[in-house]
This record gives C-alpha cells, sequence and structure tokens, in this order.
C-alpha cells in the first residue's frame, strides 16, 4: 500500500444549485480523487490513509475535497485557516475553487426541479439562498478561482472545468485497439470502427491461411495491395485529429475496432500497425486481437466483392 500525499488539493466550494456537484463528477472523470463533504477535522486522517487500490505509485493524483454550508463544523473562517496551514506545514499545493451563482438563476433552478434548498426546508428558496451566501462569503473571496455560473449549462460548466484543471496525462482516456472478426460478430464497446474486408484476403492462400497478421509474410501480402496504404494512412491520419478531442469530451475509455472476415489476417496486422503509430505519436494504446487464436473456417471466409481469386 501507499501512503504518498497528493501535492494538489483542489477545495470545492460554492452556493447550492450552483454546480458543485457537477464540478466535482468532472474532476472525478478526469482522473481525481474527489471526497464530498468531509468535516475538515478528518481531513489529516484522510491525508495519512493508504491510497486506494490501483492507484500507479509515483504518480501524483490530485484531490478534490467538496465542501459547503451542509458539511458538519462548515465554519468560512475557519477553512480558510485550515488551507493556510496546509500550505505552510505540509507543502500542498491547495486551491479553492467557489461555484458562484445569481439569486434569480438559484431560485428558478430551485424551483424547475422543485427541490428546496438546504438551509430553507419549510421556507421560500430565497431564504435559504440568503442564508448561505452570508455564510460562504469569506470562503468566495478566499478563493483564488470563481465561477458564476449563472449563465452556464451543465455541459459548459463541465468544459470550463475540463479547461481550468486539466492535466497531461491523467485525464486521457484509456485507448484500446482492436481486431476482430465480423464472421464472429461485431464488439459493441467499439467507439469508432473500421472493415478491413476491402483488403485482399490471406486465408486463400494455402500458405498463410494458419498464419495471423503478427507474420510477417501475412503482412507483406496485404501490404501488397494497392489500396492498403493510402487507405491506412488516412486511417491513421483522422485518428489523430479525433482522439485528442474524445479526451477534451471526457471520454474514459476510447475503442476503435478493425474488423476483416475471420480476425486473423487484415484486422489483426492493421491494429499493430494503427497501434505503433499512434504509440509514435504521442498515445497509449493497448492492443487486444479478439479472433486471432479462432481456427481458420472456410465457411466464414466469404470471397468479398472484388476481392483475389483463389
Amino acid at each position: 500500500m501507499s501512503f504518498e500525499t497528493p501535492k494538489t488539493i483542489l477545495l470545492v466550494s460554492g452556493l447550492s444549485g450552483a454546480g458543485k456537484t457537477t464540478a466535482l463528477k468532472t474532476l472525478e472523470d478526469m482522473g481525481w480523487e474527489v471526497v464530498d463533504n468531509l468535516p475538515l477535522v478528518l481531513l489529516d486522517r484522510l491525508l495519512d490513509t493508504p491510497l486506494p487500490e490501483g492507484h500507479d505509485e509515483g504518480t501524483d493524483r490530485p484531490l478534490a475535497l467538496g465542501i459547503d454550508a451542509r458539511t458538519r463544523g462548515f465554519d468560512a473562517a475557519a477553512i480558510a485557516q485550515r488551507i493556510k496551514a496546509l500550505r505552510s506545514r505540509h507543502g500542498h499545493d491547495v486551491e479553492t475553487l467557489f461555484l458562484d451563482c445569481s439569486d434569480a438563476e438559484l431560485e428558478r433552478r430551485f424551483a424547475e426541479t422543485r427541490r428546496r434548498h438546504p438551509l430553507a426546508t419549510d421556507r421560500p428558496a430565497a431564504h435559504g439562498i440568503a442564508r448561505e451566501r452570508e455564510l460562504t462569503e469569506p470562503l468566495r473571496r478566499w478563493a483564488n478561482q470563481v465561477i458564476d455560473t449563472s449563465s452556464l449549462t451543465s455541459n459548459a460548466l463541465q468544459q470550463e472545468i475540463r479547461n481550468r484543471f486539466s492535466r497531461d496525462g491523467l485525464s486521457d482516456p484509456v485507448l484500446t485497439i482492436m481486431s476482430f472478426g465480423y464472421s464472429r460478430g461485431v464488439p459493441l464497446s467499439a467507439d469508432l470502427m473500421f472493415d478491413m474486408r476491402f483488403l485482399r484476403n490471406p486465408h486463400w492462400e494455402e500458405a498463410l491461411r494458419p498464419k495471423t497478421g503478427l507474420d510477417p509474410d501475412v503482412a507483406a501480402y496485404i501490404m501488397d495491395d494497392p489500396a492498403y496504404e493510402k487507405a491506412v494512412g488516412r486511417i491513421e491520419q483522422l485518428l489523430t485529429l479525433l482522439l485528442p478531442r474524445y479526451a477534451e469530451g471526457g471520454k474514459s475509455y476510447v475503442t476503435v475496432a478493425f474488423g476483416c472476415t475471420g480476425g486473423r489476417h487484415r484486422s489483426v496486422h492493421v491494429a499493430e500497425r494503427v497501434a505503433r503509430y499512434l504509440q509514435d505519436a504521442g498515445f497509449s494504446p493497448t492492443v487486444s486481437h479478439r479472433n486471432m487464436e479462432s481456427a481458420p473456417q472456410d465457411a466464414l471466409e466469404k470471397r468479398e466483392p472484388g476481392g483475389p481469386k483463389a
């Protein structure tokens, strides 16, 4: 177990209805460790707790703490002092994000969702909003980052959080490059799927049939197809354009699937080539060959239109 303490701590606070839950969920999707409504007296105990299973050793996984007027023992002035202590005694990089919103917009949101304000369960929401604004004002003044969500949609707030708090390598989606055989069903997890059945099929070459796309002579046979280089090259260019957009959009997992008839030759070779290309381009793909070990079957290998004759 690792007892590494996060070097970066973000305190996320704000007015009820201003988007704290959305902000924390977005940070969690970006790879942050998130703890909501933790009493501050337990903060030191949290920092001394072993990191969760699956945490990479040596990785500075930042910590986001959600706190608001509903948190037990909430005292804005005391929170500010606590932040100062963390900075000075432990050397933590502690930031504070405060989510603000206009009173009118908060009232509209509570009316629209039919939720009761947590500080005015038996009174109009305006009373709770005024009381909470008074309680949190010292924290708002202390915060080094303030986002006014009055005119922001939930998606716009998510994007703003990503723009401000994304970290290289932390929020990158898990990228899988997969090969598969259409005759054995398409992978339901695929985000992008490319059909390689237009390429010449090594299955119909007796010497190549028992081999796979990992074998050099099979690769050479596929690469000799006149359409190969232009088609695969354009797919690689497309992926280098699209994959960063998936990351910006907050997608946690991206699976790119290459299919051929049996899933043993063409799709395997192309998946390996594209994975190497993406690795050289700075991505970190994992390669999976779903049907490469399946036995070759003539009944499944239909001759594609325009394909080479046996």
